[in-house]
């Protein structure tokens, strides 16, 4: 009874410190995967899950204050800004830093506050808090389509209704944003808008890619080095980018008139498609006119790069596109790979200096290259969106959604030109970022030596941001065990994101946290401020990101021995005896995470292009932390006779012929109708008024799978299938292989798999962890 109390007790404890973790993230965006530190380093490198934190700079936080004014700085060794954590002297109007300690004197304006008269950056509540600068606005948004015309006729019409449903949308919603249109096939043609008399384009060779100085030459555009030039730059470049209002019938002309690239195209051969070449002319053109100001290339492809800069694929269909097994075994096939990702690295450096975004939607049944073009999204912070048709609902429903509405209903939900500093007190440092992010090379001095991501600075540059767009920060104590922090101190921590509002206007977001430190005998703390979700996605963050430099099976040994670290630190057993091993509520759920992560899509290859495995890869890298574990774990609902629906195991166990299942995956919605449903389903019984609940319940899944693709970008797949169809392979690759075709005796479904379940790999875990 004793022991049920206990567990009872430590349950309840569990689910106040989740609501606790939601609820900073809720009012600051912020989610740790310790929320009590150790402090000193030895300890914190005994705590194996990496110390760090989710940060969505974005997040849609209720009752956020926006001030019209400048911040006050820290005149000290660090910019900090003033925030709730600095002590005040009210008489002297003085505060003291808490990152460098520095006395700073407030600004005259400041004079009448006391502790009854607060400005809003020093209320307790206001952690996070937003400036509107007031400095000249940044103009409106750009945006340049670039088209790629090497596709089928249906597929280039689908795309060209699209795009014109998108006009008329931006027409309404951003009336002012400017609006320029590249298409490409064997050449590349940037089409001048601002030409009145007729339709008229400047063609440029597919093979070669020209310097920026002589493309601006050949349009007559200037390369802006000066304010005059710049000026005249901008005016020249108001040919090729018009606004919307203007650009709208200009816009809708060239669609109209736009064909499938006339050049000849043998039975034997692919298009010949310069895609490298268009994307870099793009970049030329917005860096030439509107540097550092928050522009996008929405780059649209129906397949790989064949001619010019960029290769991905030879023209004849007889040399077939690189695989996984081609990369791993470095055969023929890739020879194009290692300079058609230097290209587009290239490319992606240009636009990240000058403040641009690249978005990549590809539709094709074949690859289009995004492994090569990764650079492109994963430096710039842009959208990438993967489909098999122009005409489905995965990109038509993602390209609207692009240009959605903020929650003011006034602007595009879309930020650009982000930039994110990380300061720190002196305890600790910052060892790096993972995310769709590029380093600014700032080297501060809370710099770690320790590098995870993309590390060596404690800022880093964001070419777009939403509300969604989120960074794995890390960091590592640097206190000695020899000069411990004194007792009940504090670490601080503050995120100063800096961005440029869809509206034009320049703003600041400012989040400035404070945790106290524990010491070593305080475990038993350290362990109930585990965030296991958290963690799981920092981890999964991390062994994503290695991919690009180590091989899978390490990886996957990686996080296997991390895991056993952890969990012979954290778990109640005795030693050599498996059966004593007991895990706490705080730590309940992690090896399961850890299960799921290493037969997820980010580590497991086999069955995906490398397009796909890229494309998934670069989608966990921006996503926050409730979305990016649907990605690692799905969720599984049953719906039947019985009542409302209800989750159920990740298990092959919860498949029942009366049953119908909802697989969320985030990539995919799936709804799995059991055996008996699916015969009723095909007899006609719910178009019969008498079974008028059975038609509620074949309806109910798909309302709810329904709500899931209104609210989810990129839209996910909808599949629906029935027990033992062709289709319901997407459901039971997720599954847990509780049942396979070797267990003795089976009473429901099975899978026939050699794949390990999740109850063989918890009792190896066990055996493992609890060795001495």
């Amino acid at each position: 009874e004793t022991c049920r109390q206990c567990r009872r007790l430590l349950e309840r404890n569990f689910c106040e410190l989740m609501a606790d973790f939601n609820e900073v993230e809720a009012s600051d965006g912020v989610r740790f995967s310790w929320n009590v530190w150790p402090s000193s380093r030895l300890e914190a490198t005994r705590m194996v899950v990496p110390l760090g934190c989710l940060y969505t700079p974005l997040k849609a936080i209720e009752n956020l204050p926006l001030l019209p004014y400048d911040p006050v700085v820290c005149r000290g060794t660090c910019p900090s800004i003033l925030n709730p954590y600095c002590r005040i002297d009210y008489r002297a109007k003085i505060w003291v830093c808490p990152f460098c300690f520095q006395r700073n004197h407030f600004p005259a304006h400041y004079n009448d506050i006391n502790e009854n008269n607060l400005p809003a950056e020093l209320i307790p509540n206001y952690t996070t808090i937003e400036y509107a600068l007031p400095r000249a606005p940044a103009g409106p948004p750009v945006f340049m389509w670039v088209i790629d015309t090497c596709m089928d006729e249906s597929e280039l019409q689908e795309l060209k209704d699209s795009l014109e449903q998108v006009l008329q949308l931006l027409s309404s919603t951003a009336p002012n944003s400017l609006l320029g249109l590249i298409t490409f096939g064997t050449v590349v043609q940037v089409h001048e808008l601002g030409f009145e008399h007729c339709a008229k384009s400047y063609s440029f060779k597919g093979t070669k890619e020209l310097p920026a100085q002589q493309l601006a030459e050949l349009l007559g555009l200037s390369s802006g080095t000066q304010r005059g030039a710049q000026r005249e730059g901008n005016a020249a470049a108001h040919r090729f980018l018009l606004p919307i209002s203007e650009a709208e019938f200009a816009v809708s002309n060239v669609l109209a008139e736009l064909k499938k690239d006339p050049w000849p195209v043998p039975n034997d051969a692919r298009p010949q498609r310069c895609t490298g070449v268009a994307v870099s002319t793009a970049v030329a053109l917005l860096e030439m006119s509107y540097p550092n100001t928050g522009a996008r290339v929405m780059l649209f492809t129906g397949g790989p790069c064949t001619v010019g800069p960029g290769q991905m694929v030879g023209v004849q269909l007889s040399e077939p596109i690189r695989a996984h097994h081609d990369i791993e075994k470095e055969t023929s096939n890739i020879k194009y790979m290692k300079k058609a990702i230097k290209h587009f690295q290239g490319v992606a450096k240009r636009a990240t200096s000058a403040g641009h975004v690249v978005d990549i939607f590809a539709c094709a049944l074949d690859q289009v290259g995004l492994a090569e073009m990764r650079s492109l999204i994963e430096k710039t912070g842009g959208y990438a969106v993967m489909s098999e048709s122009f005409s489905g609902n995965i990109f038509k429903q993602s390209f609207k959604a692009v240009f959605g509405r903020d929650a003011s209903n006034q602007y595009l939900r879309m930020a650009f030109n982000g930039n994110v500093e990380v300061l720190t007190s002196n305890e600790f440092k910052v060892c790096g970022a993972i995310g769709n992010c590029n380093s600014l090379g700032k080297k501060a001095p809370n710099v770690a030596d320790t590098e995870i991501g993309v590390g060596n600075t404690n800022a880093w540059s964001m070419g777009a941001l939403d509300e969604d767009t989120t960074l794995a920060m890390y960091f590592e104590v640097t206190t000695q065990a020899n000069a411990p922090v004194q007792q009940g101190s504090q670490r601080f921590l503050q995120f100063q994101t800096a961005y440029q509002h869809s509206s034009g206007q320049y703003r600041l977001r400012v989040t400035t946290l404070a945790h106290t430190w524990a010491d070593t005998s305080q475990l038993a703390d350290i362990a109930r401020g585990f965030d296991q979700e958290a963690a799981a996605v920092l981890m999964a963050r991390i062994a994503s990101h290695k991919t690009q430099t180590e091989e899978a099976f390490d990886i996957l040994r990686w996080i296997d021995r991390m895991l056993i670290r952890l969990v012979s630190k954290f778990a109640d057993y005795r030693k050599e005896d498996p059966s004593s091993f007991r895990l706490s509520s705080s730590f309940s759920i992690y090896p399961q995470f850890m299960f799921h992560m290493r037969r997820s899509q980010f580590l497991q290859v086999f069955g995906n292009s490398p397009d796909e495995t890229t494309y998934h890869r670069l989608v966990l890298a921006r996503e926050n932390t409730t979305n990016s574990l649907i990605m690692i774990q799905p969720t599984l609902l049953s719906y039947s006779f019985e009542g409302p629906p209800v989750p159920v195991l990740l298990d092959v166990t919860s498949i029942a012929p009366d049953r119908i299942l909802l697989l969320d995956t985030f990539f995919q919605v799936i709804v799995f109708h059991g055996e008996t449903i699916s015969a009723w389903r095909k007899q006609g019984y719910h178009e019969s008024p008498e079974h008028q609940n059975f038609k509620e319940l074949l309806s109910a899944p798909k309302m709810d799978a329904l709500m899931l693709l209104q609210e989810r970008f990129p839209v996910p797949m909808y599949i629906e299938c029935d027990q033992y169809g062709s289709q319901a392979r997407f459901l039971l690759a997720k599954l847990n292989p509780s049942v396979t075709h070797t267990t003795p005796g089976q009473g429901s479904d099975f899978l026939f798999t050699d794949d390990v379940s999740l109850q063989v790999f918890m009792e190896h875990l066990k055996r493992l962890a609890v060795q001495s």
